[in-house]
């Protein structure tokens, strides 16, 4: 099952586990079991430490249990953790076997004094890059708490049991048999969930915090490179982001950032992150801005935060990005996760043999119809355009596929379901006239990017499109606000050119606060 590299990394990894750790399997005579069994196999080959019971039949046949002997872990993977999951499996490996996790002292009290009891499942696929950070969050959690019980689940190896329980996007998570969440989340986002106090004591603790130098509101490339720079200043740098990494997160394969020739947007993001970290800078994670208050006689720029907190900052950063465009049509919010879908990597192995569209004609919506057209039934593919924007070489792979009807010139209108799920939509013919429906079980928007800009009307100058006006040093209509990245009118949005408007804004930043009457405060004489 893994190969022999493989097999000398996952060794040497395993060397750091401190306990037993057993895995008991349930089988079946199924292909898939036959697959985990060998999978098993090599585990045990590479670690003395691992033992393997294996049973017939079980709640879900192929999966396999892990706990270690004197300790009450509730642990599960229902599938094969490979693609994106083998991570998520080796993780699950070293903290079963007492291996310590890097999660903050203060987040790991916080989930052993959970009490109750939360059984949790989580149905992902193993195309999906956001899964594994929901999967690995719950796994850990089980792992300190034995009141805590999770179950990872391959959606397209339990397709059956997904589709009962209406499971149209991924990671979805049940706890204690009704939905708890959909999309992305880290560990301090699902407790925070859990633990209703905990909002409000971050609230009480940002109160506290002293003004910075420069603060960064986003935690994408922009805001990161923004923090880096400004910290290599020795000024008090602190980073508010609602989660960090931003886009890049929901981006599958980077191809395209230069001395990097491959790499995958989850991985760019722990990179970021763990990079501003190296840095005497204050991150705020979860935190979203709703109000921006120019300075007043103090001087200090004001952020207000959703939980009622404030900050206060002699210069801000704006560099809050985007976030996929929708159709705004009747039926699309309603059917959200129902089967409308923005991330054809994710959701597409829950429509395997079925009916979707894609909607958009540019590179993104091609490349999906292409990716989805290998895995389901029918590609419908609606452009508004009288033609595809995409590339060429893009188009000629598109149309030689079977299964992919291609519309132009066509204006979706409504998204038709149910009540529990998608069942269609329909298009007007923007040359004739003429309404069409198409029945379908999926459809997967692609229609670019909308700047997260809303909280800034009537504060800072916006475009029409809703992009944060700047001059070429960054500077906003506010004094003493900087922005960078997807949210301003920078043209091409992309993470190489997101990362030099991040520094070119905190160098802008800084000669700013050197060029004021206030003087600039190290961070070292803080913590002094």
């Amino acid at each position: 099952m893994l190969d022999a590299n493989l097999k000398t990394q996952l060794q040497a990894y395993l060397e750091k586990a401190v306990r037993p750790i057993h895995i008991t399997a349930f089988l079946d005579d199924s292909d898939a079991s036959a697959e985990l069994q060998s999978l098993l196999r090599d585990l045990k080959e590479v670690s003395d430490r691992i033992s393997v019971t294996e049973q017939r039949g079980g709640e879900r046949t192929p999966s396999f249990s892990l706990t270690s002997p004197g300790h009450d872990i509730h642990l599960t993977f229902a599938g094969l953790p490979m693609g994106h999951e083998f991570t998520s499996l080796v993780l699950a490996l070293l903290q079963v076997g007492g291996h310590p996790s890097k999660l903050a002292q203060d987040v790991i009290e916080q989930i052993r004094s959970l009490d109750g009891q939360y059984r949790f499942e989580t149905y992902f696929s193993l195309s999906c890059q956001n899964c594994p950070d929901v999967v690995q969050a719950l796994n850990l959690m089980a792992v300190l708490n034995p009141n805590i019980q999770h179950v990872a689940i391959d959606g397209a190896l339990f397709q059956q049991e997904v589709e009962q329980r209406e499971v149209m996007s991924v990671p979805t998570i049940f706890l204690n048999g009704e939905v708890f969440g959909a999309g992305r989340m880290g560990v301090e986002e699902i407790v925070a969930k859990l633990d209703m106090n905990a909002g409000k004591r971050e609230a009480e603790k940002i109160k506290a915090k002293a003004p910075y130098d420069v603060l960064v509101i986003g935690g994408g490339p922009a805001g990161a490179a923004a923090a880096i720079y400004a910290a290599r200043k020795g000024i008090r740098t602190g980073v508010a982001a609602e989660r960090f990494g931003g886009q890049v997160l929901d981006t599958m394969a980077i191809e395209n950032f230069i001395s990097v020739p491959y790499t995958e947007g989850p991985k760019l993001a722990a990179a970021l992150e763990q990079h501003v970290k190296d840095y005497q800078v204050d991150v705020m994670n979860l935190q979203r801005a709703e109000k921006l208050v120019p300075a007043g006689a103090d001087g200090l720029v004001e952020v207000r935060l959703a939980n009622g907190a404030s900050l206060k900052s002699k210069t801000v950063i704006l560099s809050t990005g985007a976030r996929w465009r929708q159709m705004n049509v009747p039926g699309e919010n309603e059917y959200r996760n129902k089967g409308v879908a923005y991330c054809p990597h994710c959701d597409g192995p829950l429509f395997k043999g079925k009916r979707v569209a894609v909607i958009g004609g540019g590179n993104s919506g091609v490349e999906a119809a292409i990716d989805l057209a290998g895995i389901v039934a029918q590609v419908t593919l609606i452009e508004f355009d009288g033609k595809l924007r995409a590339d060429e070489v893009l188009q000629r792979k598109l149309h030689s596929l079977p299964n992919v009807r291609v519309v132009t010139s066509a204006q979706t209108t409504e998204v038709l379901g149910d009540g529990s799920k998608v069942t269609g939509l329909v298009y007007k013919d923007r040359a004739g006239g003429d309404t069409h429906r198409v029945e379908l079980e999926g459809i997967f928007v692609q229609i670019g990017l909308l700047p997260n800009t809303e909280w800034l009307k009537g504060v800072v100058e916006l475009s029409p499109r809703g992009e944060i006006v700047i001059d070429d040093r960054g500077q906003t209509s506010v004094p003493g606000v900087f922005a960078a990245g997807d949210a301003t009118t920078v043209p091409y949005k992309q993470i190489v050119i997101a990362m030099g408007e991040g520094s070119k804004a905190a160098l802008s930043a800084f000669d700013h606060l050197i060029r004021s009457s206030a003087p600039v405060e190290t961070a070292d004489a803080v913590a002094a």
